[in-house]
């Protein structure tokens, strides 16, 4: 399921594309398996399929998409892969496996707080919303200065998961010469 590319363009690729670049199969394949049938039991098939490094990068990129996107964003999706103890297990994995210490942290700290403001740890319960922190000041206090540091070390984050592919790119990339 990993990527084919001559060598010369995986070599050339800046680190947010090769992420990307990587990427793309993995979620193709996901949502094009979702759009036949949507269940947890196809979602685990496919988790299964993955390597480990690919596994780490789906989950991680993932939460990255979605998180990145605003101070709103980045609570709502770490309330939900919060609320999904499973997904959010595998994101902080991930984030060992590539040896991403700073990001781990940061997402242990998003965890505390939101425990603190009584996020659900399951779906069921799940009744978050992205204007939660417009409702709630104080939440909005708290999650702030967490998201500016998801902000200033997902580009270092996405540095060394780059640096990591290319010292194993087996695991990612099928290189033709």
């Amino acid at each position: 399921m990993g990527v084919k590319m001559k060598r010369q363009e995986f070599v050339s690729l800046d680190d947010k594309a090769l992420l990307h670049v990587c990427f793309k199969p993995l979620i193709l394949d996901y949502k094009s398996r979702m759009a036949k049938e949507n269940s947890s039991m196809v979602k685990e098939l496919f988790y299964k399929e993955l390597t480990t490094g690919q596994k780490a990068l789906f989950v991680f990129h993932m939460y990255y998409d979605h998180a990145i996107e605003s101070k709103a964003e980045f609570y709502w999706w770490s309330a939900y892969f919060m609320a999904q103890p499973k997904i959010w297990s595998a994101i902080k994995t991930g984030l060992q496996y590539f040896e991403e210490e700073y990001m781990y942290l940061l997402l242990e700290e998003t965890e505390l707080v939101l425990k603190k403001y009584n996020c659900p740890n399951t779906l069921e319960k799940f009744a978050v919303t992205r204007e939660d922190l417009d409702k709630n000041g104080e939440l909005s206090e708290a999650i702030y200065p967490l998201h500016i540091k998801f902000n200033e070390t997902v580009c270092f984050t996405i540095q060394r998961i780059s640096a990591f592919i290319r010292d194993n790119h087996e695991d990612f990339v099928k290189i033709e010469d």
